[in-house]
């Protein structure tokens, strides 16, 4: 889990009272696509503390949560019933070829 802070002190200080708790926390520099100036860019802070704990320093420095993108349940299908939903293996023709 990340949380986004626009200030590098921020993102500092959040990391830094996670790891006070005894988790581990790592400031890195977040890259968002669009973005040209590197100056712009926001800080991420990588950790495996708590969403709540997370959550509350990125509210009191104006920062926002981002959730990773590698969570297992995401990337399954999705399912009705228990059974995976059939998916069809072509386009569906509209007009019958001549």
């Amino acid at each position: 889990m990340r949380g986004i802070f626009f200030d590098e002190d921020d993102a500092r200080a959040a990391a830094l009272v996670l790891v006070r708790g005894g988790f581990s926390a790592e400031v890195l520099r977040e890259r968002l696509a669009g973005e040209d100036d590197d100056e712009d860019h926001p800080w991420a802070v990588v950790t495996d503390a708590p969403e709540i704990q997370l959550e509350m320093l990125v509210e009191t420095y104006d920062g926002w949560l981002d959730h990773d993108d590698d969570d297992p349940a995401a990337s399954e299908p999705p399912t009705k019933a228990g059974f995976a939903l059939p998916l069809p293996d072509a386009p569906k023709r509209i007009k019958r070829p001549e």
